[in-house]
């Protein structure tokens, strides 16, 4: 039973490559099954990390795992629709270099201190929940004006970045009160 989230992850990771054939497939319904697949991941990351908690299922294997799931099918997500020129390459971009400062922020802390990675916040699941909704919108109603297009995709990045900033300064407190604790100590 503690697999249970790790498979899940797993299993989005596979969804990956499923949901880029599906999404470029030609035909009426495909980009219908691209966003069932999308939805099926987002629902897939809910549940392992419910599970995970419900189950005390957590493992170093599941934090690698979740959040590299998650991002690989947004990220795949954003490539696919720029790909489609629905939105601007930028989006992609700095959707990557946010996701790239995240790990390089977890990984600063993680090595400085013996604190946990703090688990997603609200507006982190927030931020994550509306990428979702704005992406699946983009995918179906393909007639959404380029500039009303761009705005949703920009309000977006401008949520995952608030997100961002709220992730540093939990990592910068982190950080000071490890520093304090070894300033005691030492």
């Amino acid at each position: 039973m503690r697999a249970i989230p790790n498979i899940l992850s797993i299993f989005r990771i596979c969804l990956v490559p499923v949901f880029i054939v599906v999404f470029f497939l030609d035909g009426d319904d495909t980009k219908i099954y691209a966003v069932l697949l999308y939805a099926l991941a987002a629902f897939t990351d809910f549940l392992d990390g419910f599970l995970a908690r419900r189950l005390e299922a957590s493992s170093k294997l599941g934090k690698f795992l979740d959040p590299f799931a998650d991002k690989l099918m947004t990220v795949s997500a954003l490539v696919c629709i720029t790909i489609e020129e629905i939105i601007p390459i930028w989006a992609v971009i700095v959707t990557v270099v946010k996701e790239i400062l995240m790990a390089i922020g977890g990984f600063i802390v993680r090595k400085k201190s013996v604190a946990e990675i703090p688990p997603s916040n609200l507006l982190g699941k927030t931020s994550t929940v509306f990428f979702f909704l704005v992406s699946a919108a983009l995918m179906l109603f393909r007639d959404i004006p380029p500039n009303t297009a761009v705005f949703m995709i920009s309000a977006a990045v401008a949520l995952a970045f608030a997100a961002l900033v709220g992730y540093f300064i939990t990592y910068l407190n982190i950080m000071r009160k490890a520093k304090e604790e070894s300033n005691e100590t030492g």
